[in-house]
């Protein structure tokens, strides 16, 4: 069990925050045990071609057996709004000597993975290498759709704890978790065991990747407790496309329904994992509504956003059919 101790102002700075960093990191439990993890099953298969080339031997050295991973790959994240950039670039300045002691807090005292042997600083290089394109190609198409859920997660319990206190709140995070009196108790199913005051307060961070409430693994790093998202059996749930009548009449429900949905600027792959469908099958109506003026296309990063053009705006906010019975002479 880990308890933290909550004590004058650790009370008032109680924070909830979002980490694209953690979330990357925890995900790599459902590569080494996708059947802890049947909710995200569908994605595990759509990441069968995409997972080719991708440094493998490093990213399944990170987690073990008891699907533990290095608190230097958790940090503590300040906000809902993180940013991974941030955090990977805060990852890339680690302490050597931290790496090799949360390594082998994890592993052990037998051999480390291969991959995660020699020296610290180039084996530091290779993790945030490996973190890097796995994020790019697995991660970045599908966090918009992970960050509104995690953001939602934590609306939900800001608003628990005005309507029914810390208490309810922390109860509510997992059966595992509760405050006794000023003390946060969570209980885990390792032998870890420890506690401390949740000197600079306690960071509550929601996680699509995580079965039961967690904690880090030494007692040295700063007090935060990542617990399951409400609403992640949702996740990869396909999204209907809802249109107007006349627009679906127009231009048919797909493509309709996508200009709708492109309120927002949005990549081809993020909209095939929304829907559930082919990034192909999504792109061959997207190249058509640009065609027709209604998109407007351009390169963020390695991914390429569509959002409606004027046109396109002007369109989708018609909720009335064209006005008919003109007469043409």
């Amino acid at each position: 069990m880990v308890r933290y101790e909550l004590v004058g102002m650790d009370l008032a700075d109680l924070r909830f925050a979002v980490s694209p960093l953690n979330e990357l990191v925890l995900s790599l439990r459902a590569w080494r045990d996708p059947g802890r993890f049947p909710l995200h099953l569908r994605w595990l298969h759509a990441l069968q071609e995409t997972r080719t080339g991708l440094d493998e031997a490093v990213l399944l050295g990170l987690t073990d057996a008891r699907l533990w991973t290095p608190d230097f790959l958790n940090p503590r994240p300040y906000s809902p709004l993180t940013r991974f950039d941030d955090e990977l670039a805060r990852l890339a300045r680690t302490d050597p000597a931290a790496v090799r002691r949360d390594l082998r807090a994890v592993h052990g005292t037998g051999p480390l993975p291969a991959p995660l042997r020699g020296a610290a600083p180039r084996v530091l290089a290779r993790i945030v290498d490996a973190l890097a394109e796995y994020w790019r190609r697995c991660f970045e198409p599908h966090w918009p759709r992970m960050r509104a859920l995690l953001e939602g997660d934590v609306t939900f319990r800001g608003r628990q704890i005005a309507q029914r206190g810390l208490a309810a709140m922390f109860a509510g995070l997992s059966s595992t978790v509760r405050l006794a009196g000023n003390v946060v108790e969570v209980r885990l199913r390792s032998r870890l065991d420890y506690a401390r005051p949740a000197t600079g307060g306690l960071t509550l961070v929601p996680s699509l990747w995580t079965v039961n409430a967690s904690t880090p693994v030494s007692p040295d790093e700063p007090p935060m407790i990542l617990y399951t998202a409400r609403g992640a059996a949702t996740l990869w749930e396909p999204q209907a496309l809802t249109a107007p009548a006349a627009l679906t009449g127009l231009l048919g429900a797909t493509r309709a329904g996508l200009l709708v949905e492109l309120r927002t600027p949005a990549s081809s792959t993020e909209l095939a994992a929304r829907l559930g469908v082919t990034t192909t099958a999504v792109n061959q109506h997207l190249r058509a509504l640009h065609a027709g003026g209604l998109l407007v296309r351009a390169r963020h990063g390695r991914s390429v956003l569509y959002r409606r053009s004027d046109l396109g705006d002007r369109l989708a906010a018609a909720d009335r059919p064209p006005v008919t019975g003109i007469r043409v002479t």
